[in-house]
């Protein structure tokens, strides 16, 4: 298997653009080589099937969307509340909406894996490692909530995305004011 890091970054990244332009059915191991411009068997020199081509850019996917450490540290040095977790939030979909084709191939590998259970297995790990890791920052941060809250939060915002990154039902409302909402009806203490 080939081991030059920088150049499976790239043909991952080649494949993502590919994925979100043309979905998974579009996604061909020839495909990923035209877009990165590489010869033709690169990217299957890297990825040795289909499935292992996928959940590499399910990891890819991950390793873009993580978070910046200074913009964390800022968050994390404030008093724990409800403002907090809208903060974090609305960082969750600045990142996922200023890199729309990320978000958009993410969406096509979850409904990918449905048909493929290698992927399933890749996939669902990196995302259950990501839910695991959202609780546990959140508890360890004394935010409002816990593991139910950030499971409704997740969906919850994974719809918002969906709506702003495919086709829209065009409610009219403001993201940041939805984001609010979201965050204040479910970690607000029941009364």
């Amino acid at each position: 298997m080939a081991r030059n890091v920088e150049r499976r970054a790239a043909l991952a990244d080649a494949g993502l653009r590919v994925l979100a332009a043309t979905g998974a059915r579009g996604l061909t191991h020839r495909a990923v080589d035209a877009e990165a411009g590489v010869p033709v068997g690169t990217a299957s020199n890297y990825f040795r099937s289909r499935d292992a081509l996928l959940g590499a850019l399910g990891e890819r996917i991950m390793e873009r969307f993580a978070p910046d450490e200074h913009r964390l540290a800022e968050l994390g040095a404030r008093e724990p509340s409800l403002e907090l977790v809208t903060d974090y939030v609305r960082y969750i979909v600045e990142r996922t909406t200023a890199q729309p084709e990320l978000t958009r191939a993410l969406i096509e590998l979850r409904l990918e894996a449905v048909r493929r259970p290698g992927l399933a297995r890749v996939l669902g790990d990196t995302l259950r490692r990501g839910y695991r890791d959202d609780v546990a920052f959140h508890v360890a941060a004394g935010l409002p909530g816990g593991a139910f809250e950030v499971a409704l939060l997740r969906y919850a915002v994974d719809g918002l995305l969906l709506d702003l990154l495919g086709t829209s039902i065009d409610a009219g409302f403001d993201p940041d004011e939805v984001v609010s909402a979201l965050v204040s009806r479910l970690l607000a203490p029941a009364g």
